[in-house]
């Protein structure tokens, strides 16, 4: 039975740890051969390592724009071809009150998150148009579409990521290439443990906090897990999604659309208390 990614090959950045460990082990369940692109050797080496011969593992800084270019010419070498590219790389970045950012901490964010993520496109757009075909699919966010989801740099990243691909999908879309971004909403992955400055094993370990947390924020009572977002970049990355271009896939278990019900019903039952209204 054909799998759903044969013969396609893909490059995912951020792909040693959370979300894009989680696509790289799908994608490679799936057919594909991964190029995993990060800054975490040890662990990108061990995944490679474990998953076989479909997977190699690069050093890549996405903001590094030679890092970047090196990663697509390396995977053509060894490949033959780029059919998707998942520009998923990220960290919470810099937060705090907007009149504490330091400016260094804002260029680093945008530099990871949206320069990043404008690499990525750049240099997968000539060999994918050169194609004929391709996936370029970035991470977004919830926090990217409302405010209060995220810290504001992070969260004015994201919201670009979501323009770009829209823009860059109108002019790729010509060639046959498409081009979408998926918004997750709480993720239980290490980068809430490393948002608050903890080193990458100990964000690790407060995940299961963390999940606990996140279960509560949307009508969906559990938290959202890497393999939901796998899954979304495997259906864009797939020709199941091939009149899918300039989309933003929200994968929110319902956060971004309003208050929860329960939530609301309780206001509601304080409120008629107040007024004296019976029946409350």
């Amino acid at each position: 039975m054909p799998r759903r990614l044969d013969d396609k090959v893909a490059v995912i950045t951020g792909g040693a740890s959370g979300i894009g460990e989680a696509t790289v082990r799908l994608f490679v369940e799936e057919g594909a051969a991964v190029m995993i692109a990060d800054l975490q050797d040890d662990r990108g080496r061990q995944l490679a390592t474990e998953l076989g011969p479909r997977a190699v593992y690069r050093h890549t800084d996405v903001s590094v724009e030679a890092d970047v270019q090196d990663t697509v010419e390396e995977t053509i070498a060894r490949f033959g071809r780029l059919d998707c590219l998942f520009n998923n790389a990220g960290a919470a970045g810099v937060g705090g009150r907007i009149a504490e950012i330091p400016v260094v901490g804002f260029d680093a964010t945008i530099g990871v998150l949206l320069r990043g993520v404008f690499l990525g496109m750049k240099h997968a757009a000539p060999v994918m148009t050169r194609q004929g075909a391709g996936s370029i699919i970035s991470t977004a966010s919830v926090a990217g579409l409302g405010a209060g989801l995220g810290p504001h740099v992070y969260g004015a990243a994201k919201a670009a990521v979501i323009h770009l691909t829209r823009s860059v999908a109108m002019e790729l879309g010509e060639s046959g290439v498409r081009v979408n971004c998926i918004c997750p909403g709480g993720i239980a992955t290490p980068i809430f443990g490393k948002a608050f400055g903890l080193p990458p094993e100990q964000a690790e370990a407060t995940i299961p906090l963390m999940k606990g947390v996140l279960e509560t924020l949307q009508p969906i009572k559990r938290p959202g897990l890497p393999e939901d977002i796998a899954r979304a970049a495997l259906w864009l990355a797939s020709d199941e999604s091939s009149f899918v271009n300039g989309h933003a896939l929200v994968v929110d278990g319902g956060l971004s659309s309003g208050r929860l019900w329960s939530e609301m019903e309780q206001r509601r039952l304080l409120l008629r208390a107040a007024l004296g209204i019976p029946g409350a």
